[in-house]
């Protein structure tokens, strides 16, 4: 068990002050309370401590009791603002004033800002992504790009990580974004255990592509389910292409066609995310050096494992190791 300190996570509700919450705004802010709100003490102790911060709800729709006014952003370790009202990414209205100076003093404490789907406006309004790269759910891109001439809008991704700043697209690739921040803060083993009660894909790498033809893991009877799953079970071995591909009964044109309509990745990027999370979770849960973690990975040498590992996760080996193992980070200092 993972007993190190997750932090405080505070939810920005932004309600429409002509109709309150509505059903699809409900849909990011639903994600990041499953996630952050329902504690797992088996899987970390303590878990994250959740807020729910804002002005207060009109009504409309559904009505929310937030425990904190915009005050309680300020001092949080994790700011998320889920969503924006469709009247400001629609119809240009200006994002609330005393939620542009709640998240410019959250930022200035240190906090880590975090946007899901339409959340990115707030974020731009607040000059907290101009000059990096980020992202929205891609009906709304262009509009946060006219908007926002110094944000670097990118339409493609699932989610992107800036360090301190992190935004993902719409519906599922909000949890896609959430159990990343889990990954990140308490490593791939809590993450990998919560996805697979949350009944989702355990790691979605945030450069996957957002516009797939079949956005759901693959099932069995498409001729993709059974490979994967024997691929994933020998990552250790030299794997090919065409061996994923004769072993789908496909050929290797045509492997690689499905995988990305279904996966939305190549079948080299697929091996290369598995092979770097089975290396977390071995540095996580063994004591092994990183020569022989590099070889059950399928990673090769140490110094290929350290090169791809960096690459994807931001850290060396040995940094992952010491910060996941035998607990987690603790919570910013104040």
């Amino acid at each position: 068990m993972n007993t190190g300190s997750a932090g405080t996570v505070a939810l920005a509700v932004v309600p429409d002050p002509r109709v309150g919450t509505t059903l699809w705004e409900m849909y990011e802010l639903a994600i990041a309370a499953t996630v952050f709100g329902i504690p797992h003490p088996d899987l970390a102790d303590p878990w994250y401590e959740l807020r729910l911060c804002g002005d207060g709800d009109p009504g409309g729709v559904l009505s929310l009791r937030t425990t904190h006014g915009l005050d309680g952003l300020v001092d949080a370790d994790t700011v998320i603002v889920p969503s924006v009202p469709d009247a400001v990414v629609e119809d240009g209205e200006e994002v609330p004033a005393r939620l542009v100076e709640a998240l410019r003093a959250a930022a200035a404490s240190g906090a880590r800002m975090v946007s899901l789907c339409t959340g990115a406006f707030a974020l731009a309004a607040a000059g907290l992504l101009d000059g990096r790269r980020a992202t929205a759910h891609w009906q709304h891109t262009a509009q946060l790009a006219a908007r926002h001439p110094d944000v670097v809008v990118d339409d493609s991704v699932l989610y992107t990580d800036e360090g301190s700043v992190l935004t993902s697209a719409g519906a599922t690739a909000a949890l896609d974004l959430c159990l990343h921040l889990v990954r990140k803060d308490l490593g791939a083993t809590v993450a990998g255990q919560l996805a697979r009660r949350l009944v989702v894909p355990a790691h979605r790498a945030g450069g996957q592509a957002q516009f797939i033809e079949a956005p759901v893991p693959p099932r069995d009877d498409d001729g993709l389910g059974d490979v994967l799953q024997w691929a994933a079970e020998r990552l250790a071995e030299p794997l090919t292409v065409e061996d994923l591909a004769r072993r789908a009964r496909m050929s290797p044109r045509t492997f690689h066609r499905r995988l990305q309509e279904t996966c939305g990745t190549t079948p080299l990027q697929w091996l290369l995310q598995q092979r770097v999370a089975r290396a977390q979770t071995l540095l996580e849960s063994t004591d092994l050096p990183v020569e022989q973690i590099g070889g059950r990975s399928g990673l090769g040498t140490a110094a290929n494992l350290r090169r791809h590992f960096l690459r994807t996760v931001g850290v060396s080996p040995s940094d992952y190791r010491r910060a996941f193992r035998p607990s987690g980070p603790p919570s910013r200092d104040r």
